[in-house]
């Protein structure tokens, strides 16, 4: 008996949602064929129609729901957004806590045309490989430190080394240890022990 409700049940939320969908189908329809109509005319013309205001010439404190209906083209309704957003100081004045508020792109101070020796994945390497084929290529070396024409000069052969500082240890200090046993020591942590009757 409940097999078969559920059956039932189940089939009329099926046939419910095609009705549902059905009507959403229609009305989608009915939008794009006006919005199909509504492109061919102006945008006075098609505020004209929908007994809209110009966008452009919205004041604060008008009222933009109009424009928020679905008949209304979606280049009108942005213009007017845009419009709110410039007479309301709420929207207009961003917040400066507003992450990614400002422009940081530092476009003043782009250099056309710039050149580097950066790569992504491989960061200069490129650039220092190819200074340094040029230079095993050129044959330059690196110099060494002067030698005189005898060869190296050998040390000299008797001189002392610095004496090094011997610090003296510090005095170790010895206590009482009869002191020790009058002074009280803080009492060792309690802990708390539950128990559980089973």
């Amino acid at each position: 008996m409940t097999a078969s409700r559920d059956f039932w049940s189940r089939r009329k939320a099926a046939v419910q949602a095609e009705a549902e969908a059905e009507v959403t189908a229609t009305e989608e329809q009915v939008i794009a064929a006006r919005h199909a109509e509504l492109e061919q005319k102006s945008d006075a013309e098609i505020l004209a129609e929908l007994n809209l205001p110009d966008p452009d010439q919205l004041q604060a404190g008008d009222d933009v729901s109009g424009f928020m209906a679905k008949a209304v083209p979606d280049r009108l309704r942005r213009r007017a957004l845009r419009r709110l957003w410039r007479l309301n100081p709420v929207l207009a004045n961003v917040d400066g806590l507003v992450d990614y508020g400002e422009d940081y792109t530092d476009a003043a101070c782009v250099i056309e045309n710039i050149q580097t020796a950066y790569q992504v994945g491989k960061g200069m390497l490129a650039h220092v490989e190819a200074l340094a084929a040029e230079t095993e290529e050129s044959g330059v070396e690196i110099e060494a430190a002067p030698e005189s024409e005898h060869g190296p000069e050998p040390a000299p052969e008797n001189t002392e080394p610095d004496p090094v500082p011997v610090k003296e240890p510090e005095p170790i200090l010895v206590t009482d240890t009869a002191d020790l046993d009058e002074v009280e020591l803080p009492p060792a942590p309690r802990r708390m022990k539950f128990e559980f009757e089973g």
